[in-house]
């Protein structure tokens, strides 16, 4: 029996240690420790509540929109205001732009080489390369000419003996069998992607002000003013720059980077039967296409036991059944507490005990759905999608599948999507769902200010009683709620319930695993010196701790003073 400990687990968003125990070449048990607290919840309360969402986007410093968007809906949803038609939409398109930029970083530049090994791409043939390449996609940064010069690249890198980032990487381990073909065209758009996602982050800063941390939401809508006729305000010329942008940017995600995940699935089919973990899937519906939010363009649901067939479908932002379901447990994380509370009742009152694997060993909590365990992120966006028959979601899978199968000769059905290749396929199909609605809504949008209408705000009225909400949303890693209770316009409590919360959970008062935990067991390990295997599993997580807690002195000091607005 090896335990293995990793420490931090890297090319993620904050500080994660994973524990193994491995025998016979497999992970027996597993423990997953977020290593940094979260304080937010406290820093929030007694605040004006028009104000939180500034600081909500401060929980993660990559995921700053998505809890800016969870912030402003929360208040909305206590409040039960309606925004208007072009909030919506202008909402909508930072969300598509931000998550579009969040997957294809993920995919290549914070996961990739757990699967690609540059060392052998001085080896490749770069004619054989650009032929399987255009043999799949119409992508023009597949010809010859580009993979040799990123051949090039590689070669001179390698010459050097200077590998700078690259100089850690699991090179050779014999879990690596991608040809050099092969690992050159999937390097090749690792740099190219460098430049398009970019092109996604210009998107939100246009209608954000800027990136990371955007400036022009709301309580009641955004503070877009439009007027066709100024230069300085949201005009014909901003919206021609963002279609600009998306149409450059949709062919690199729908022709290289779907394409892309495609192949790596086919190229590693067994990683289709690792994986699987807790197999009950949350998602919640979101780019709501109305200004009352009533219809939306990617559904919501609820899967259990893995079983497609089930699928409960989660309609509306105000689904009571959500509400009754979600509880948090601190029995093995760094809080006081006992039990498993509502997000309305619960508090961040730490309690640091350091490392014990039988009793509390991480920041994170441990959410529960309905007293179970749920895996939250683009799988459990794509299944619902599919059991609930979206079309979109379909015709994007059913692609994936097709073009799977002309690779490899590999048949896939939506189980097989149930695994650590699975949660990387998934990311490939929605993004390109995401393309597919991204000029939908940019034309939602057009439509409606051409129109007439130049409404972006709803002045809210905050009563003198105590009330209270929940903001959803289907972030890049999953489903996202703030919990809120404001008294006299104040916060009295607020708590984020987020994706890599449901993931990263610890065991519960019964003693039961999280997703990461779960998804571990039965996880191949070759070398436990190189752990490669176990890095694949958790990274197509996406994890991202910061947003599942933050800074803390364990001995109470006081770090620093920062004085804020």
């Amino acid at each position: 029996m090896a335990r293995i400990s990793i420490d931090p687990i890297t090319r993620i968003e904050g500080h994660l240690r994973i524990d193994v125990e491995v025998d016979g070449g497999k992970v027996q048990k597993a423990w997953a420790s977020c290593t940094m607290w979260r304080g937010l919840e406290t820093i929030l309360r007694g605040r004006d509540a028009r104000e939180g969402w500034v600081f909500a986007q401060r929980f993660c410093g990559v995921c700053t929109t998505v809890h800016a968007i969870a912030s402003v809906r929360a208040v909305e949803d206590a409040l039960q205001l309606e925004i208007p038609a072009n909030a919506q939409y202008i909402r909508n398109l930072i969300l598509i732009a931000h998550a579009l930029h969040d997957h294809i970083v993920h995919f290549y530049q914070l996961s990739a080489l757990d699967w690609v090994d540059i060392t052998t791409i001085p080896k490749a043939d770069p004619a054989r390369a650009a032929s399987i390449a255009e043999g799949y996609s119409t992508w023009p940064g597949n010809s010859r000419r580009e993979l040799e010069a990123v051949q090039n690249k590689v070669k001179g890198l390698i010459g050097s003996g200077q590998l700078g980032i690259f100089a850690h990487g699991y090179w050779g381990h014999p879990a690596m069998r991608l040809s050099p073909e092969l690992n050159l065209i999937l390097f090749a758009h690792y740099l190219q992607a460098l430049e398009f996602q970019r092109k996604s982050c210009q998107v939100v800063g246009i209608l954000g002000g800027k990136t990371p941390h955007i400036q022009n939401l709301a309580v009641g809508g955004v503070m877009n003013a439009i007027n066709l006729n100024s230069l300085a305000t949201f005009n014909m010329d901003r919206l021609g720059m963002l279609q600009s942008l998306l149409q450059d940017l949709i062919p690199f995600v729908q022709q290289a980077f779907f394409v892309d995940t495609c192949l790596l699935a086919a190229s590693y089919p067994e990683w289709f039967r690792y994986g699987r973990g807790v197999a009950n899937y949350l998602a919640v519906p979101d780019l709501p296409t109305d200004a009352k939010a009533t219809q939306f363009d990617l559904p919501g649901g609820l899967i259990m036991n893995g079983n497609l067939a089930s699928v409960q479908p989660i309609t509306n932002w105000r689904d009571e059944s959500f509400r009754a379901a979600v509880a948090e447990d601190v029995t093995h994380a760094w809080y006081r507490g006992e039990g498993a509370q509502t997000p309305w009742k619960g508090e961040t009152d730490p309690n640091y005990t350091d490392f014990h694997e039988d009793g509390k060993y991480t920041w994170v909590k441990a959410p529960r759905y309905n007293g179970s365990p749920i895996q939250v992120g683009p799988l459990a966006n794509v299944l619902v999608g599919y059991a609930s028959g979206h079309p979109l979601t379909r015709k994007w899978t059913d692609t994936a599948f097709k073009t799977i199968s002309s690779v490899h000769g590999f048949k896939m059905t939506p189980d097989d999507l149930q695994s650590t290749m699975g949660r990387y396929l998934a990311r490939g199909i929605r993004s390109a769902m995401l393309s597919d609605l991204a000029l939908q809504h940019w034309q939602l949008l057009t439509d409606n200010i051409l129109k007439g209408d130049d409404t972006t705000y709803n002045p809210p009225q905050f009563p003198s009683h105590e009330c209270e909400g929940v903001g959803m949303h289907e972030a890049p890693r999953g489903a996202l709620s703030h919990w809120v209770i404001i008294d006299k316009g104040a916060f009295s409590n607020y708590q984020a319930v987020v994706p890599t919360t449901w993931n990263a959970s610890p065991r519960d008062e019964k003693g039961v695993p999280g997703p990461y935990e779960t998804s571990l067991i039965a996880n191949p390990v070759v070398d436990p010196q190189k752990p490669l295997e176990v890095l694949r599993t958790v990274h197509s997580f996406d994890p991202c701790m910061a947003c599942a807690c933050h800074t803390l002195d364990a001995s109470g000091r006081e770090i620093a003073r920062v004085k804020v607005l």
